[in-house]
């Protein structure tokens, strides 16, 4: 069993009605969703893996949430979780993704020239009605987004998160499991990935095996193709920390050349003082302290398993087992945001061949996109954002307003329950899922543009009421 709170005989025999948590002052989206009958009919059912349903809401069972911050309240241990719970995961992700639904299918586009200039309407003149100026439609041209404002745009970036097929999902993982996969043999850019070991002797049937899991196959319809079930060797938590193995010692990116080339660090060998100077640099992710994390299983056998790797330029960095499997991450300093994302989607698509290359392949499928542990990073998982000053912007009563009819969302200077700072904020994209990844890097673009213009209104004293945009 992947963790303390799973099922097992004994958990069973208790009536399902005492085994319901009490959500009465929860505020999340697994709260909203799960009754007493769906946790009835679900209770009993695990994926290959052994993950549970108490194993998928435990982190929303015991952070009730904030008040007036929604959060989700749930998670993956593998990528058959949103199969063998999507009753449970289904409408989550509808209610966190904007009415995404199950027969929806996922759109992705990594090509940065997509990206357009919208630039700033005229007004005054015919343009004026009612005593106020209005906004005409932006005209659109190529290869925007290089052009934000460096006095007002300190930094901007732009992370995804991956999962490899076939293994456990960060928060399932057993370090103790993971051996054969720290050894070199394993290493991307070393040898290619052995097959599977089979489960059961040849004799055996298939329908014994230890780890049976559903594959596409030709011929499907519906959400996407059929599937058959096939025998895939080990149970995923015998196959854990699938990017350590492949990366320890530095191999797993070694192939990566140019302004990519960098080197692989490993949590374990560096010392406090190391990783704390890279979390201040907000280079590298912090240490597993939020009852969020703490709660999913996200900081299991800590620090074994994880690492960072970066190019010389520290403009491209690849987290290994923090929440995801890969965390990839493009970002510099000033407003270039076609940049950063090139660099992103180049970066992005050199990891992802380089893996093929030795037989894996990143969790996706046309209905949820990129697979990842939490339901609010599904589809592109893409966050682009950009550190701002917006001192008196971040001050006017209508800016939450402004924020959610752009799809933008704000964060302290330091991230999640920080103060912004000097009128500092971290703004990015709210969306996930529905929308590709030149779509919502786009949208961030477009409102940092209008943020700005906001911005420059208000140190001059003037109203900002008609820049104010529609609900996109």
């Amino acid at each position: 069993m992947p963790f303390s709170n799973s099922h097992n005989a004994l958990k069973l025999r208790f009536p399902a009605e005492d085994e319901y948590p009490d959500l009465s002052a929860h505020n999340n989206h697994m709260a909203k969703v799960l009754t007493p009958e769906l946790y009835a009919e679900l209770r009993a059912k695990s994926t290959p893996s052994g993950f549970t349903l108490d194993d998928v809401i435990q982190t929303g069972v015991d952070n009730p949430g904030h008040p007036f911050i929604m959060t989700v309240g749930s998670v993956a241990g593998d990528e058959e979780s949103y199969e063998v719970f999507k009753e449970l995961f289904d409408p989550i992700i509808e209610d966190r993704h904007g009415g995404y639904k199950p027969g929806d299918e996922h759109k992705t586009d990594l090509n940065p020239s997509h990206l357009q200039v919208r630039a700033a309407g005229r007004r005054g003149g015919a343009g004026r009605a009612g005593g106020r100026s209005r906004r005409r439609s932006p005209t659109l041209g190529p290869q925007g987004g290089d052009d934000l404002d460096p006095n007002y745009v300190l930094s901007s970036r732009v992370r995804t998160g991956r999962s490899i097929r076939g293994f456990c999902l960060p928060r399932t993982a057993a370090a103790g499991s993971a051996a054969p996969l720290r050894s070199s043999r394993w290493k991307v850019g070393v040898a290619p990935a052995p097959a599977p070991p089979p489960c059961l002797p040849a004799s055996e049937p298939p329908a014994a095996c230890s780890y049976l899991q559903a594959r596409p196959v030709p011929g499907g319809s519906g959400l996407g193709p059929a599937r058959a079930t096939v025998c895939l060797g080990p149970r995923p938590d015998h196959a854990d920390w699938a990017p350590t193995g492949l990366g320890a010692g530095g191999d797993a990116l070694s192939s990566l050349d140019g302004d990519l080339a960098g080197k692989y660090y490993s949590l374990k060998s560096m010392t406090d003082a190391e990783q704390q100077q890279l979390i201040d640099d907000h280079f590298l992710f912090d240490k597993p302290v939020s009852p969020l994390l703490l709660a999913s299983g996200m900081a299991r056998d800590w620090p074994d398993a994880r690492g960072i790797w970066h190019n010389d330029n520290k403009t491209f960095l690849v987290w290994i087992n923090e929440e995801d499997h890969l965390r990839v991450i493009s970002m510099q300093k000033g407003g270039n945001m076609k940049e950063v994302f090139t660099r992103f989607c180049n970066g992005l698509t050199q990891i992802e061949t380089l893996f093929k290359s030795k037989n894996y392949e990143f969790m996706w499928n046309p209905h949820l996109g990129y697979i990842l542990t939490c339901p609010s990073n599904l589809g592109t998982g893409l966050r682009a954002g950009v550190h701002i000053k917006l001192p008196h912007l971040g001050q006017h009563e209508k800016f939450a307003e402004v924020l959610k009819r752009l799809r933008l969302q704000k964060r302290g200077t330091g991230g999640v329950d920080t103060a912004a700072v000097g009128g500092v904020f971290d703004i990015s994209n709210a969306d996930r899922l529905g929308f590709s990844e030149v779509e919502l890097v786009q949208m961030v673009v477009d409102g940092v543009k209008l943020l700005i213009e906001m911005e420059q209104r208000l140190e001059q004293g003037q109203a900002i009421d008609d820049l104010i945009p529609a609900q996109k």
